[in-house]
């Protein structure tokens, strides 16, 4: 669980401010929900033999001996908090969150035991163009983003609950008659959680799954049709994708659509962005039946694929555009200009020195904190009404004029 410290919060703030102007321009609204939760709900949800329930979740009890669980995901707590305030039945939901999940999985590059995410859930709406609605909003997040041409939609569909159980029970009898050519990992899955021996990432049982059943071999045609429907509208909105027909997603409540957004610019954690359809969770979870699709990103992994394409802006990481220095007895007479500075123009990053020191000092202070411009208020200024710019990086002459006017230049050397 790690510390987010002052030099990585800038690009954690550009990522998040996108992400909510980019899902609020399609007509999502925000939900906020708690991080505790009573572990049954995602027992529930998840699924009982998932590593998430079985290895993963942070469970403990309180002074009532209730069972609580710090929430591994979001889409459970989403839906309970959605049913609980009568939110689903014969309505249409967009919603979005974000904030701390919870797993104990061995720490990594980008992958921590208190992570962060974004979750996108849409309620009440069965047809595939709400699921090529999410594709599209997250395809328009990554080119916002200027990352999209480093990650690559893989899609397929999951068919209904009983397609996947004819699957599975075919899937198992293959790989049983094989079970000492599986890697450890996937024998122990063979008895819980089949299906995840999917994705797994040995090559040799990547191999062996070449003469396996195909689960979309077993889906149904209401399925497909819902999968050939959602592919016709990317193809006509010239969404890129491929169909990968080993895509499972490690949660239970999973039916229909899956996919996943991938790169292969962070090494093996390479998933930044992943969901699909959900119909039948509001029902498993005590609701009616609603139909939703969503999905989830992880910020940890998002940062770190912008970093490594460096292409977070560099007025993202440039915490001061102006910094304010006081030559003399005239502190006071500084912080009102100051805040006069700020309320005519608000966009304005402006550092006020504090502590006095001697001129040199100060400035080299200046210097050191990024910003380009530097504002002097020295004793002959203050009776006159006067300030001071020195331009920090160019080389032009600085400019001594009254407050009112220093506002106005101000405003244009920095936009908004």
């Amino acid at each position: 669980m790690n510390d987010l410290l002052p030099e990585d919060s800038a690009a954690w703030q550009y990522l998040e401010a996108t992400i909510a102007d980019v899902v609020q321009r399609y007509a999502y609204r925000e939900i906020r929900f708690p991080v505790l939760e009573q572990t049954d709900l995602f027992k529930r949800s998840i699924g009982e033999v998932t590593d998430i329930v079985e290895k993963e979740m942070y469970t403990f009890d309180d002074r009532n001996d209730v069972s609580l669980t710090l929430r591994p995901e979001g889409t459970a707590s989403c839906v309970r908090a959605c049913e609980q305030h009568g939110m689903l039945y014969n309505q249409v939901q967009r919603l979005w969150y974000m904030g701390p999940m919870f797993r104990y999985e061995k720490p990594q590059k980008g992958r921590l035991r208190q992570f962060h995410q974004v979750g996108v859930e849409t309620f009440g709406m069965d047809g595939p163009d709400v699921d090529a609605e999410l594709l599209i909003l997250s395809a328009r997040l990554w080119e916002q983003l200027g990352i999209g041409n480093a990650v690559t939609l893989q899609l397929n569909t999951l068919g209904r609950s009983e397609d996947r159980a004819r699957f599975k029970t075919d899937l198992v009898a293959y790989l049983n008659e094989r079970k000492d050519q599986l890697d450890e990992d996937s024998q122990r899955r063979l008895d819980s959680n089949p299906l995840r021996i999917l994705d797994s990432k040995s090559a040799s049982t990547q191999a062996l799954l070449d003469g396996a059943p195909t689960l979309l071999d077993y889906v149904d045609e209401e399925s497909l049709l819902h999968f050939e429907q959602l592919k016709s509208i990317l193809d006509t909105a010239g969404i890129k994708y491929d169909i990968n027909p080993r895509l499972v997603r490690g949660l239970d409540y999973y039916g229909k659509t899956v996919f996943e957004w991938v790169t292969d610019r962070l090494g093996a954690q390479g998933t930044v962005c992943a969901g699909g359809r959900y119909d039948g969770l509001v029902e498993q979870l005590g609701g009616r039946p609603t139909p939703a699709v969503g999905f989830a990103m992880g910020i940890e992994r998002l940062v770190l694929l912008l970093q490594e394409l460096d292409v977070i802006p560099d007025s993202v990481t440039q915490v001061v555009d102006a910094y304010f220095i006081s030559d003399g007895d005239v502190t006071t007479q500084a912080l009102i200009q100051a805040e006069h500075i700020r309320k005519h123009i608000p966009w304005l990053r402006l550092q006020m020195h504090c502590g006095g020191g001697k001129f040199k000092r100060q400035m080299k202070k200046a210097v050191d904190s990024g910003a380009t411009l530097a504002l002097v208020l020295n004793e002959a200024g203050a009776k006159a009404g006067e300030l001071t710019l020195k331009y920090l990086r160019e080389e032009k002459d600085q400019q001594t004029l009254p407050l009112p006017a220093m506002i106005d230049l101000l405003q244009a050397a920095i936009s908004e």
